[in-house]
């Protein structure tokens, strides 16, 4: 058992939280919650001994293995699979020493295989194996380095070693950030049937509910433990929130809205889907409206200047790379009234629906039309990426604001919780949740008729994700989302539009039966692999017989093959070599300004302004270097999809 006993902690002069008494029973499983900087990082690091309580005490079992998933990962040449079973260091250890077992006695090593069996050993790495697989990880992907992989894709790797750990108390910090669907689909099977203490920071409303059992709340600088999933959580927070004067006030207001919304557009067929939504919505709002009432967001997206139908149009469209189609025959009519959401399993080529949407992609076949009033407000990684920052906020939104008053200009980024000295401060310095505010601030400024929001809620706390969907949802134009956040999609989106199998079409379900969908699929997809694997395992002259009656290609034939699929990979392969390339020589000049940053004397006041110099250009380049691997990613997939193609 964990147990606090009148704890208190201080980060830079503020107390965090103070005289906590708090106990955790093994196997409960925990969603830490908390608004940003009230302490959840900080009590992490006080349960990993990396910082020390100001006062009271803290007991963990002395016993007990504590298993956390680090936020940044090195670029080794490791290879995946090997970065992944080293989580578990008591197979790790047994297994390196079976395997150079040079100066160890045959006692010894007996005695070692003895302990390699009793921890099931040879089943190890099939272990590790599975849980890739469930993060998104192909069989290819296992034996590629560490160092091939993107930002996105090494933090999956640092999850897949935690939960290789065997832990007794596994600390999870937002570890559906880097996810999609399916995998966190996957991870929420997995944690389930984990039976250690789980303790977890998570802004994903639906993925705590199916977790966890017990909420642990940080505010007002004490930490409160509810019983529950975060919906009863809600419901018992927003009992004691609703004796508030504010809360309630909030509350009416919101309901006044919708209540507005479902008079105006109930009757209007057009409109139906969505006011029934919002009675929905409004049945729930005596929950959500009281943890409304101290969000620090307040925000609504301007009525667009025109509104035309269609907006866009996709027509038997054909998307992909290099004139080769991975998503094919594209039906999409975007009217102001299109709520439409994008499911799809990893790499199923959701982003590349949405880049022939935009316009990112171009159309290979088939038509894409836009209407002359289109105003797109396109939100994705990228655009995070390629935020100026040298520039504040107020600069980047005066640069689009013109004659705009800064009074009215700092009022607006006050709604996306830019305020006092955050307002001019270069985005440089921003976490992952500012510069996607940011992001989102600017194009709300634009005034667009169709939104498309490629993952919005990554880096986004609870708060801000509440404040977003009530947002979209009074948005009077289009909206086309990929999300992981499946409360979102179903507050937001009325039509759903599967990815699967080189195809986009309209899927006839709710986001709760995508879950069943994504099961079956997944049963479907094991069922076919094991039996390819088996029929690789038939003897050479049973299979000889069984391919007898398929025409064979002549060594010439066969030759011409493989130099046409040459020739149509050739281009996106000299993509991929100068990428990697460029990535070597920026990882060298990073390297080459982390040395200096070493330097203590750097940090003396007469050197202030070196040190900024450094730590811009390290900006600059860590910028470039994540451009660079995510476009990698994208190419080496591309690729493996082309190759695929041809088998």
């Amino acid at each position: 058992m964990i147990e606090l006993k009148n704890a208190s902690i201080r980060r830079d002069g503020r107390v965090l939280f103070q005289d906590v008494n708090l106990q955790i029973h093994p196997s409960w499983k925990i969603g830490l919650t908390g608004n940003n900087g009230t302490g959840k990082s900080s009590f992490f690091a006080v349960l990993l001994g990396e910082l020390g309580l100001d006062s009271g005490e803290l007991s963990i079992p002395s016993n007990w293995s504590i298993g956390h998933m680090a936020q940044e990962i090195d670029s080794t040449d490791q290879t995946a699979i090997d970065f992944v079973l080293s989580g578990d260091k008591v197979w790790y250890e047994l297994n390196h020493k079976i395997n150079h077992h040079e100066g160890i006695s045959e006692t010894e090593l007996a005695h070692i295989h003895t302990q390699f069996d009793d921890i099931h050993g040879y089943t190890i790495p099939a272990k590790a194996s599975q849980i890739m697989a469930g993060l998104g990880f192909s069989r290819e992907q296992e034996q590629k380095p560490v160092s091939s992989f993107s930002g996105g894709w090494r933090m999956r790797l640092n999850l897949a070693k935690t939960l290789m750990s065997r832990a007794d108390l596994l600390l999870l910090d937002e570890p559906t950030n880097h996810l999609d669907l399916d995998a966190i689909l996957w991870l929420e099977d997995w944690l389930g049937a984990y039976d250690g203490t789980l303790l977890m920071i998570s802004h994903d409303q639906a993925f705590l509910d199916n977790v966890v059992g017990r909420i642990l709340h940080i505010e007002n600088q004490s930490m409160t433990l509810y019983t529950g999933n975060y919906s009863t959580f809600i419901r018992t927070r927003s009992e004691r929130l609703a004796q508030q004067q504010i809360a309630f006030e909030k509350q009416q207001a919101t309901r006044a809205h919708l209540e507005d919304f479902i008079r105006r557009f109930k009757a209007k067929a057009s409109k139906a889907k969505q006011a029934q939504s919002r009675v929905k919505q409004l049945e729930r709002m005596a929950e959500l409206a009281p943890v409304m009432a101290d969000n620090p967001f307040t925000f609504s997206f301007y009525s667009p200047a025109q509104l035309t139908s269609p907006l866009m149009v996709m027509d038997n469209a054909s998307v992909g790379y290099n004139e080769v189609p991975l998503i094919e025959k594209i039906r999409l009519q975007i009217t102001p009234d299109s709520r439409i959401g994008l499911l799809g399993m990893n790499g199923a080529g959701k982003s590349t629906v949405i880049k022939g949407l935009v316009g990112e992609l171009p159309i290979l076949s088939g038509t894409r039309k836009v209407a002359d009033s289109l105003v797109l407000g396109y939100f994705n990684q990228h655009q995070m990426d390629s935020l100026d920052g040298e520039a504040s906020p107020m600069l980047m939104l005066q640069r689009l604001a013109g004659k705009t008053s800064d009074a009215e200009l700092r009022a607006f980024l006050g709604g996306f919780d830019f305020r006092g000295d955050r307002i001019d401060t270069p985005s440089k310095l921003f976490s992952g949740g500012e510069r996607a505010r940011l992001t989102l601030a600017l194009i709300v400024w634009q005034r667009p008729n169709v939104l498309v929001l490629d993952e919005p809620t990554n880096h986004l706390d609870l708060e801000m994700r509440q404040a977003l969907s009530l947002a979209l949802q009074e948005f009077e134009g289009a909206v086309i989302l990929v999300s992981h956040d499946r409360e979102m999609i179903a507050n937001v989106c009325d039509t759903l539009y599967l990815v699967h199998d080189g195809r986009c079409e309209l899927f006839d379900h709710d986001i709760a039966y995508y879950s069943q969908w994504l099961s079956d699929t997944r049963k479907q997809q094991a069922k076919q692999a094991a039996q390819v694997k088996q029929s690789e395992n038939v003897p050479r002259e049973t299979t000889s017989q069984i391919d007898s009656d398929k025409p064979t290609l002549s060594k010439e034939e066969q030759r011409k093959k493989s130099a046409e699929q040459r020739k149509l990979t050739a281009p996106i392969r000299k993509q991929i070599e100068a990428d990697e390339k460029q990535l070597e020589k920026l990882s060298g000049k990073l390297a080459t300004i982390e040395e200096k940053l070493g330097d203590t004397s750097l940090y003396d006041d007469s050197r202030k302004a070196d040190l900024l110099k450094l730590l811009d250009e390290q900006t600059t380049f860590k910028n470039q270097i994540a451009e660079i691997e995510e476009s990698l990613m994208e190419k080496m997939m591309e690729l493996e999809e082309m190759e695929s193609s041809f088998e």
